[in-house]
């Protein structure tokens, strides 16, 4: 009697701890949107400056089209288009040779061979740049669409805030049940876990940055104060890591905002797409932290897979208290989940998955780490990576 006295206390306390972080979460999501502002759809201005649109593209055969397409049509007076195919072999290159015959705007760059130390990423990138003649970059990837005045708003945004760069949100396309289940989920947690909107465009807090590699608008000055791309070579985070440097040099502003009104993206098609996508960079993203990546693992278990364990066993063992202490938990963080995702502009129901997506995001960050720790190392766009922070022994 005396040890099913002392499980029963337990089990009790693991419900507390659930709570506790369901309370944590709500507290910190009901702030983390502070700030938060939306890009406004802009009209062509002929004073604006010239603008390069650099995409890398490796084996982008399904998305590559519609990318280009909507970047040639956008409404600036002047801008160019410049896509590296990054030594593709699924029919990106025939593509972009059908997309650029007759279109002066656009460009197509055979990429080079991947040079020792260099991440695939930034290296189509870096050969884009070199390429390019514009006072303001942006980079974009392949699998996006660009509404025709995004451009033109992005960039009036940036010169009337007095940005030297600026990355946009993006609207999210998912179409599968995969995707709807665990990615809204996944891209929250990179917020919660880097820092508050307010945090992230504060120019005196080099603590907290971000950025989203889906679309990274920066002046040619900032971009080359900062050493472009060869300072981010060996980064399978590039977009993180250009935030970081751009917030520690102290002498550049750089914003986040919502643009989902102006660019979508289809990131992934699957789970296993979401799962293997998110695995690549999770350790590297936690700067290999291992307390830190132990702790976020134990907190997301606390948010999902034990207390529908615990709401579980209370029913089965008449414990009504402890199961509706654990719904109160899952209740928490679904109701302020939905808050989020319908301010940043996705369906609110798509919250009820968020137990999944915690669990899910809790097995991607322990595969990840342990990936990366056994020498594994992880595998992205048929290269394979250390997967390590830049500049960590192996």
């Amino acid at each position: 009697m005396a040890d099913d006295s002392l499980s029963e206390r337990a089990l009790d306390l693991l419900g507390h701890l659930c709570a506790l972080a369901a309370f944590a979460f709500v507290a910190r999501g009901a702030t983390l949107l502070e700030g938060w502002t939306r890009v406004e759809p802009a009209q062509a201005d002929a004073e604006l400056p010239l603008l390069s649109i650099v995409v890398p593209a490796r084996n982008e055969a399904r998305t590559i089209a519609r990318c280009v397409r909507s970047l040639l049509a956008q409404q600036l007076a002047r801008f160019e288009v410049i896509v590296v195919d990054d030594r593709s072999d699924d029919g990106t290159g025939a593509i972009l040779e059908e997309l650029a015959r007759d279109e002066p705007r656009l460009r197509v760059i055979r990429g080079e061979p991947l040079p020792d130390g260099w991440v695939g990423k930034p290296w189509a990138l870096e050969q884009g740049v070199r390429a390019s003649s514009g006072d303001w970059l942006l980079f974009t990837d392949a699998d996006t669409w660009h509404a025709p005045n995004a451009s033109v708003s992005s960039l009036s945004f940036a010169r009337r805030h007095d940005l030297d760069a600026l990355s946009l949100w993006a609207h999210q396309e998912m179409e599968s049940w995969g995707e709807r289940a665990v990615l809204p989920t996944v891209l929250g947690l990179v917020l919660f876990a880097t820092g508050s909107i307010r945090q992230l465009n504060d120019p005196r807090d080099t603590e907290h940055a971000l950025a989203n590699g889906q679309y990274i608008l920066s002046s040619r000055a900032c971009y080359q104060a900062l050493g472009g791309h060869a300072a981010l070579r060996g980064e399978i985070v590039e977009d993180i890591a250009f935030a970081r440097r751009l917030k520690a040099d102290g002498r550049f502003r750089l914003a986040i905002a919502d643009g989902s009104d102006l660019v979508r993206v289809r990131m992934y098609r699957s789970l296993g797409e979401v799962w293997n996508g998110f695995t690549k960079n999770t350790y590297v993203a936690a700067r290999g932290d291992l307390r830190a990546l132990a702790g976020a693992a134990a907190f997301l278990s606390l948010l999902s897979v034990v207390p529908v364990a615990l709401a579980v066993d209370g029913l089965a063992r008449r414990r009504p208290l402890r199961s509706v202490e654990a719904l109160a938990t899952l209740g928490g963080t679904i109701a302020i989940e939905a808050y989020l995702l319908q301010r940043i502009g996705l369906r609110a129901s798509l919250a009820v998955f968020a137990p999944a997506g915690f669990a899910a995001s809790a097995g991607i960050l322990l595969t990840s780490t342990v990936s990366v720790l056994s020498g594994r190392g992880v595998t992205w766009r048929g290269r394979r990576y250390t997967g390590r922070v830049a500049g960590e022994r192996p």
